[in-house]
């Protein structure tokens, strides 16, 4: 077994190089929403959803009973961390004393940078946490092992030690690993759908060094594939008009498999009936973004999961349950007969990143500017903007 740990130089010119381009620039690429940083970082800076999930996911950790030698936790997803450092905090006050080891899938380079900048002053407070990062796909992400000889002889698998006791000194040596990030964390997107792809599978392992001997049985090693989470945050990891098949088969049954005895899976997924799908329908009145609910999605993973559903209980949660809402953030006084242009655009962006509106359809609209109308009508009807997420949870006996 050939597993690379050596870090190769990378010029500052191909530090945001994302995979072979087509040789045509013409020629249209295949559809990827979140590949737009700009309505990404937009949505997440001007609306609530991420505190509300780590808030939902937080009431799980009650029910929650670890064995040793640490609590297991997978973020299917991370983004730019803020799920996961609410969640650490959570965590780290309901076991103060039990060692962490965290594992986060994240396809995104500039989302792991983000991420890494929010990790000091957790390993300050909670000194046994061993941290975890992977580009590889969700079957594979959960044990940090490739799923074929070929990707397992070309796995990077960098083992960091902080030295030092400090969330600064700790942020200066996560802050020198940009090199390697840039040239392991590199994408192609799919010729079939769009989605990124990782160029080289990659896992990124952090803990403190004067911690190494007390982790020595949490810290992963390259060869060794173990998953048994205690907790499973799968928010948001799929596009939402995909078919529940896909959503089971590529990554809810994977991550219900990787799940230790009372393990628990929480899905969040968008469902609408609110008035960010009204924006969008003043625009495409037969919009249907969220076809899949989460009672489909239930109903295909007990199929998927064939007899091994006997150790399983999945709940789609009745809706006073299952429901979770989130707003985007405006002053008492911002939404009146006026509403700034500024606050138009963060509803409007809010709008359609969550409806998943593809930028081609998008630009046509924007040519006309009744995006605006539609988007100060509706705000005005409601007093603000928000939106519905719906959950549910699997849980393994």
């Amino acid at each position: 077994m050939n597993v690379i740990a050596a870090v190769m130089p990378l010029s500052r010119q191909s530090r945001y190089y994302v995979g072979p381009m087509a040789d045509d620039p013409t020629e249209p690429r295949p559809f990827r929403f979140y590949d737009n940083r700009q309505k990404y970082l937009t949505f997440v800076t001007t609306c609530d959803e991420k505190w509300q999930v780590a808030e939902r996911a937080g009431r799980e950790l009650n029910g929650l009973r670890p064995e040793p030698p640490a609590l297991r936790l997978f973020d299917a997803g991370i983004g730019d961390g803020t799920v996961l450092a609410h969640l650490l905090r959570a965590m780290h006050q309901q076991f103060p004393t039990m060692p962490f080891f965290v594992a986060g899938k994240e396809i995104s380079l500039e989302d792991i940078r983000l991420t890494l900048d929010k990790l000091p002053d957790r390993l300050v407070e909670h000194p046994q946490t061993v941290i975890a990062l992977t580009n590889l796909h969700y079957a594979e992400a959960p044990t940090l092992w490739p799923n074929t000889s070929e990707k397992q002889e070309n796995l990077v698998f960098r083992h960091v030690e902080l030295t030092g006791s400090g969330s600064h000194e700790f942020g200066e040596q996560l802050r020198a690993l940009d090199d390697f990030l840039a040239e392991n964390w590199q994408v192609r997107p799919s010729e079939k759908t769009g989605n990124p792809l990782y160029v080289t599978p990659t896992v990124l392992v952090i803990h403190r060094a004067d911690q190494t001997f007390a982790l020595d049985s949490v810290i992963p090693r390259p060869g060794e594939p173990r998953a048994e989470y205690d907790l499973v945050i799968a928010s948001q990891p799929w596009r939402s008009r995909v078919d529940a098949e896909f959503k089971v088969k590529r990554i809810l049954a994977p991550l219900s498999r990787s799940l230790r005895s009372n393990g628990v899976l929480l899905g969040i997924q968008s469902m609408g009936n609110d008035p960010g799908l009204e924006i969008v329908r003043e625009i495409w009145p037969d919009e249907d973004p969220f076809p899949v609910d989460r009672h489909e999605l239930i109903s295909a993973l007990h199929t998927e999961l064939g007899d091994e559903v006997r150790d399983y209980d999945l709940m789609a949660l009745p809706d006073s349950h299952s429901q979770l809402r989130y707003s985007m953030h405006t002053l008492p006084t911002e939404i009146g007969n006026s509403i700034g242009t500024s606050t138009l655009f963060a509803a409007w962006n809010a709008a359609i990143y969550v409806a998943q509106i593809e930028d081609e359809r998008v630009e046509k609209v924007a040519i006309s500017g009744n995006y605006l109308d539609a988007t100060t009508a509706v705000l005005q009807r409601h007093g603000g903007l928000w939106f519905n997420d719906e959950t549910f949870v699997v849980r393994r006996h």
